[in-house]
């Protein structure tokens, strides 16, 4: 199935993206995927800071840059000139969402604070995305992935029990916001169409973090104290997670003790370990994982790894390899799904000078099954600068 561009959920619908980075981004790249027509607002001559981040996909174009700017179209504008603000007010006014992450108090130096926009414009929704709460004590604070990881305590629920706080291997914080404001966002469309007046949507990159401990966050709340961290172990269930087969590892998850009968009778070949007292039950392998881990690792290293997801998918177990990024991105389940798209096929074809191993991800949602589509690769910066100029000047001045 191929969709309508018209069809799309949001189809109709125009963002005004200001932000930069990876958050604000996130958020107006989901609106986009989702079929809005997204507008990103650049400096015209160094672009987005991640246009300098990652690996070069082309002359203005980055890996970190294109995963957050897809099914957008860029236009460079100085906003420390008149000129270029009354612009920005004017694309304002004929949106239906602006997404910002200027420090607190910058958009509204600049005259483009929610305030003012929607004065102009009383059916906007106005999604501001900053570091902390803009009526707190350090509102006026940048507000950085690693540091807010530290800081609402996701570094010390992660890594292993011997090791140092480990941050996660993305910048999870804000890929969440981004996601959150999103979310918002869609619920004050949804509202408008009641009350027919736009809203102000504020997202806060520490209570997003803090959101994100989740039951572990709840868990520290009730002990008075940091939970234990187990790595890629579970806390409480035997066996379930990250384990080594002969040639490699593999993660493995026994749900319960009908499957650890089945793991241990089908899998192991150990029907032992179904009857040992110390291991029939998970409560019994949860108080003695020290003695039970180990021998455990001792048989599956005897197995390949096909070997054991193979006999694990037979006996109904939960399993897969772990494999490496490149390897699971190229691997026939992510073809298969459509997942990675190389940019010189992605969209409407004006990809531009870019680089042939240049890939961009598909949008995860399905709607009636079917993909939504990649309507536009990430742009080159200012590249959309005659046709949006072409459709300002279209309309009359309000």
């Amino acid at each position: 199935m191929l969709f309508d561009p018209d069809d799309l959920p949001l189809a109709g619908l125009r963002v005004l993206d200001l932000s930069r980075v990876l958050a604000g981004p996130w958020c107006a790249q989901v609106l986009g995927d989702l079929g809005a027509d997204v507008i990103k607002v650049e400096h015209p001559e160094r672009g987005d800071d991640t246009r300098d981040w990652g690996l070069k996909t082309g002359p203005t174009n980055t890996s970190y840059f294109d995963s957050v700017n897809r099914n957008k179209r860029s236009i460079g504008i100085d906003l420390t000139d008149p000129e270029g603000l009354a612009l920005v007010r004017r694309l304002a006014r004929e949106s239906d969402v602006v997404v910002q992450n200027f420090k607190t108090g910058g958009a509204d130096r600049l005259g483009l604070g929610y305030a003012a926009l929607s004065a102009e414009n009383p059916r906007l929704i106005y999604c501001s995305v900053s570091g902390y709460a803009s009526d707190g004590p350090e509102a006026t604070r940048p507000g950085y992935d690693l540091v807010i990881q530290g800081e609402a305590g996701l570094m010390a629920l992660n890594g292993e029990a011997d090791r140092p706080p480990l941050k996660f291997g993305l910048a999870a914080v804000d890929l969440f916001t981004g996601q959150f404001a999103a979310q918002a966002v869609l619920a004050a469309l949804y509202q408008r169409e009641r009350t027919g007046r736009g809203r102000l949507v504020e997202l806060a990159l520490f209570d997003c973090g803090v959101a994100l401990t989740s039951y572990y966050g709840l868990e520290a709340m009730v002990q008075g104290r940091d939970p234990a961290r187990y790595g890629n172990a579970h806390p409480s269930i035997v066996p379930y997670g990250v384990f080594q087969a002969g040639d490699g590892p593999i993660v493995l998850t026994v749900g319960n003790n009908a499957q650890y009968r089945r793991f241990c009778e089908q899998v192991l070949e150990r029907p032992d370990l179904c009857t040992d007292p110390r291991f029939s039950t998970n409560l019994d392998r949860s108080r003695n994982r020290a003695a039970f881990v180990p021998t455990m690792e001792a048989e599956l290293a005897k197995r390949s790894r096909a070997d054991l997801v193979a006999r694990l998918a037979a006996a109904g177990i939960p399993c897969g390899e772990v494999m490496g990024l490149h390897e699971a991105l190229t691997s026939d389940r992510a073809g298969t799904a459509g997942l990675v798209v190389p940019v010189r096929e992605a969209g409407d074809g004006q990809a531009g000078d870019r680089e042939p191993g240049a890939h961009v991800f598909a949008p995860p949602y399905r709607f009636d099954g079917a993909r939504l589509p990649i309507r536009r690769p990430p742009p080159s910066l200012d590249g959309a600068r005659d046709a949006i100029l072409a459709q300002v000047a279209a309309k009359p001045v309000p």
